[in-house]
């Protein structure tokens, strides 16, 4: 490994930032001590304003996204209960596959994984449902495998339109503090995530926000559950506490991501993932090659899949890269050597992102994909110099 900094550009674990870490590093506290509760405080009513709820319930656990879709999952709904899902991207199809295994009858509808979710497929088949046996729609916001966002406000419309009571689970693992999500205003029942992308953590929290529908549902749920049942977590929480011995430095870590988010302002993270992930659309553009995603409007402002061209491998360009120190995620599942990942989201600016694809450039060259060096680094110049020398409004005297 050469000298400098490590740039860990996969779509998650993200950077981690030096106020996180020296916030974690700590002796470690007393779970059960009198600190707890005013920490406990402050991180519930910070990651409301993060999933943009006032009535959402936060539930955590030590763990990841994986646990997550698990705690969704049991917590909702019964052994044998139909449920709507889509084979739209790897993390999709698992979502999909938990249920399964934990014993619901998954209608997994296989869709291109260069497409996001159509909320009129989700309409047709609800709106056909007639018996309402479908309990719920499992749905994953922004696919971490491809770089393809579904809109989930329409699926919302959707699910309203079509008079359905099924309740709507949603993967944001990689949309979370990156992307515009709307818990209250798309009325979504139950929103998953982890601490290791947009929330800039280390891996090893799984984080849910709860509705009242879900929470309701969960009095009736029938499915064995015991670590990940969350009526006690819920109702420990509220005293500040937990039911578990809780991952206690990473509360502090978490406290202070929150802050940095709500410093930036959550609209200002959204616009400055938008303008990093263009930066890095132009840069592919100039190389002459495909983004995966072909709907420029479901574009993912977290990470940009690349395609590489016939006869090129996309491992070797992962190989070629961490030669100088840049690491980039690997295509998934049916993406498996056919392309590569740009992750741009988390604790992440403009410079940072001009190195990444200075990187990118030297590394695709290196694996034998004859793009010209410096034409996506001068195309990402452009559209970030487009923003630095747009007019702003000046504040009135």
């Amino acid at each position: 490994m050469t000298a400098g900094r490590y740039f860990l550009q996969i779509p998650g674990p993200t950077n981690v930032p030096d106020r996180v870490l020296r916030a974690m590093d700590r002796p470690v506290p007393d779970h059960r001590g009198p600190e707890l509760p005013a920490l406990v405080r402050e991180i519930v009513d910070g990651l409301r304003q993060v999933f943009q709820t006032t009535t959402g319930e936060i539930v955590l656990y030590p763990g990841s996204g994986t646990g997550g879709w698990e705690a969704s999952i049991v917590n909702t709904l019964n052994p044998g209960d139909h449920v709507l899902a889509f084979n739209a991207g790897f993390f999709n199809h698992y979502y999909a596959e938990c249920a399964r295994r934990l014993g619901m009858t998954v209608d997994e509808v296989d869709l291109p994984w260069s497409h996001g979710v159509p909320a009129d497929l989700v309409y047709e088949r609800l709106r056909g449902d007639v018996g309402h046996t479908y309990r719920a729609v499992l749905v994953v916001h922004n696919e971490t495998s491809t770089g393809v966002v579904s809109d989930v406000a329409a699926i919302r419309e959707a699910i309203r339109a079509a008079r359905h009571p099924a309740l709507l689970l949603v993967d944001v693992v990689s949309a979370l503090g990156s992307l515009d999500f709307r818990f209250d205003d798309w009325e979504v029942d139950v929103a998953v995530t982890g601490a290791q992308k947009g929330l800039m953590l280390p891996p090893g929290m799984a984080i849910l926000c709860v509705g009242g529908r879900a929470i309701a549902a969960s009095q009736r749920a029938t499915s064995p559950r015991f670590f990940f049942d969350w009526r006690p977590v819920l109702e420990e929480m509220r005293r500040g506490y937990f039911t578990y011995t809780p991952a206690t430095l990473m509360l502090y870590g978490l406290r202070e991501a929150l802050r940095m988010l709500l410093e930036e302002g959550i609209l200002a993270v959204v616009a400055r993932h938008a303008r990093l992930a263009e930066a890095v659309r132009c840069a592919v553009g100039a190389w002459d090659l495909r983004i995966f995603c072909e709907d420029p409007r479901a574009y993912s402002n977290s990470l940009t899949a690349v395609v590489v061209p016939d006869g090129a491998n996309a491992d070797a360009v992962l190989r070629a890269a961490e030669r100088i120190n840049l690491s980039l995620g690997a295509g998934l599942g049916q993406l498996k050597g056919r392309a590569f990942r740009i992750g741009h989201l988390g604790a992440l600016g403009d410079l940072e992102v001009l190195a990444t694809i200075g990187g990118v450039e030297m590394a695709l060259r290196m694996a034998g994909v004859p793009v010209p060096l410096g034409s996506g680094l001068a195309a990402a110049q452009v559209s970030l110099m487009t923003y630095y020398m747009a007019p702003r409004p000046t504040a009135p005297r």
